[in-house]
């Protein structure tokens, strides 16, 4: 039950009865009407933009406007007061039975309040991590790791269609690089002196095991062969070990893709899938071959002044067009790109958002570009960028990590502070925010510890219904729909009904702007209210949830409490962190 989306149509249906009746022009673009709640709660229980963005086009005064809607949405039994507030805001405000009846299916509809169809089953292509396979993942891939599995989760709750997918950067020279530093391990477990690891070459001990693994495979037969022979099977060695370690890293998040796409397999596969589709750009004038400028600020020299097979990315907004073939005549990165994401549209995804570091930003206008082109226009890519982490303990910056060589890895994050610290405090920031990321404080038992808190709040909820069975056995299974919510009138009890009112349009909102960070504020603030209800309690005897002299009272504010505790856990589960029934 979203109830703002009621009160949408209900405001809808007003400027059609005002339409009707020649108060206002017939068919106006309703479209960017919306229905909020308040930015200051005293305001009232919901606000409405209507006149604002309807007024230039009836050529009328927004707050005459606004003066109109709010006398026909008056006349509703369950509306108590519609004010129009500065230049043509709407605010309302309804009977507490509305609110009522928005717990009654909360109770009702337990872990399923909230959830949406939105997304009326499209298909959606969530692509993230897609680490290159050349070692464990560090902290920065955490983020972008969590924040794309938690928008996976979202979007399902909104009812899309979601496949969560890892693209292997595995064609590139820098696996090359990998299996070359792979070898050098390989002669290491043989037993040869390999002195110190060459400048260009990853000295993670990570790859001792590789090298251990191919010694046991191959003996020294390796060693007798040429780098041409030796380098694709230790390659293919290393990416597969690279991949079960970063499967691994993942795991320790919960975090699980429907697929794996190997980049090779575009050009290495039974056909040249990028050669097919830049073949396809060029017979729509799309793909020509000429010459670009120089980039501005780049030293001349840098620059090669030559013939190139181009992208018409200009025709699709981007800045320039772009290269598809390196001077050797190998595919560039973006070439790659452009066939791989035609793939995803071929498989069924026009919807398609992929989760970037944020040195990628500078990529975003020609990917956009090519999706455009690709799909004619019946795709859609959105493109979200996960800022920096700075690793902190109590303050200080944290040094580096000798197993992984120049970076801290995702694993050691995890094993200090544990998986639901990490993953929240990962969302409890926007993505293309920087985040401060203190082993210290995220394990603290404070109300400045945000995971704490709201996992507090769950488990707070949880002990209500254990003292409630020691004081009226069997209460647990009544505190349903058929409590009386109505007797809850205390303001913080009314401010926690409207709050929870609010999910199913925070999901809704969050999915639709791919935020999931939003949840996390949400339940936050969730959070927030029902520890001061809980302490409120404790100066006001008659608001406490157990009254072992009223089992009446006790009933319904045990419905209230369920409600808040699957509430929460819904949206925890979206955001992949756990909602624990005790906390010690």
């Amino acid at each position: 039950m979203n109830v703002f989306d009621h009160m949408q149509a209900r405001v809808v249906a007003a400027l059609e009865r005002l339409a009707a009746e020649g108060a206002i022009p017939a068919g106006l673009d309703v479209s960017r009407v919306v229905v909020e709640p308040p930015r200051d709660p005293a305001h009232g229980d919901f606000a409405t933009n209507a006149a604002m963005v309807l007024a230039k086009d009836a050529k009328m005064n927004p707050r005459a406007l606004a003066e109109r809607i709010a006398a026909v949405l008056g006349e509703a039994a369950d509306v108590t007061a519609v004010d129009v507030a500065g230049p043509g805001f709407i605010n309302i405000r309804v009977a507490p039975a509305v609110f009522v009846e928005v717990m009654r299916a909360a109770a009702m509809l337990r872990g399923d309040f909230g959830r949406s169809r939105q997304g009326a089953g499209r298909k959606v292509n969530v692509e993230y991590v897609s680490a290159n396979p050349t070692g464990p993942m560090h902290v920065g891939h955490g983020r972008g790791a969590v924040f794309g599995d938690a928008l996976a989760a979202l979007l399902e709750f909104a009812g899309h269609d979601v496949t969560r997918e890892y693209y292997i950067n595995d064609a590139g020279a820098q696996v090359d690089v990998l299996a070359r530093s792979a070898f050098l391990r390989y002669r290491e477990a043989l037993g040869r002196d390999i002195g110190a690891i060459p400048e260009g070459l990853y000295p993670g001990d990570y790859l001792v095991p590789v090298g251990k693994a191919l010694a046991e495979a191959h003996g020294s037969a390796l060693e007798a062969r040429s780098e041409t022979e030796w380098l694709p099977v230790v390659r293919n060695v290393a990416i597969d070990k690279m991949m079960d370690m970063i499967r691994a890293d993942l795991a320790r998040l919960s975090i699980v893709h429907d697929v794996f796409f190997s980049e090779r397999s575009l050009s290495q596969g039974a056909k040249d899938v990028i050669a097919e589709t830049i073949a396809d750009l060029r017979s729509r004038d799309l793909v020509y071959e000429g010459r670009l400028p120089p980039p501005k600020g780049a030293p001349v020299e840098d620059w090669e002044d030559r013939e190139q097979t181009l992208f018409r990315a200009t025709a699709f907004g981007d800045d320039v067009d772009r290269p598809l073939l390196k001077s050797d005549g190998s595919y560039t990165y973006f070439a790659s790109d452009i066939a791989y994401h035609a793939s995803k549209f071929d498989r069924g995804f026009a919807t398609m958002i992929d989760v970037w570091g944020a040195d990628h930003g500078g990529y975003v206008k020609r990917m956009n570009a090519a999706v455009a082109a690709v799909t004619g226009g019946k795709g859609e890519l959105d493109v979200k960028l996960c800022q920096l982490v700075r690793l902190l303990r109590a303050g200080e910056p944290v040094k580096m990590s000798k197993r992984a060589g120049d970076f801290v890895t995702l694993r050691d994050v995890v094993d200090e502070v544990g998986k639901d610290a990490v993953r929240f405090m990962m969302l409890f920031r926007k993505n293309d925010a920087t985040l401060d990321f203190d082993l210290a404080k995220v394990i603290e038992q404070s109300k400045e510890n945000p995971v704490f808190y709201v996992q507090y709040a769950h488990a707070r909820g949880r002990s209500v219904f254990r003292q409630a069975e020691a004081a009226f056995p069997g209460i647990g299974a009544e505190a349903g729909p058929d409590a009386d919510f109505a007797s809850l009138v205390d303001p913080a009890e009314q401010d926690l009904f409207r709050r929870i009112a609010q999910f199913p349009r925070a999901v809704e909102a969050a999915a639709a702007a791919h935020e999931p960070h939003r949840i996390a504020f949400w339940l936050y603030d969730l959070a927030s209210e029902f520890h001061a209800l809980w302490n409120k309690g404790k100066d006001a005897p008659h608001l406490r949830f157990v009254i072992d002299t009223d089992r009446k009272s006790t009933l319904a504010r045990l419905a209230m409490v369920r409600s808040v505790t699957d509430v929460i856990a819904s949206g925890l589960a979206i955001l992949g962190v756990s909602a624990p029934d005790e906390m010690r």
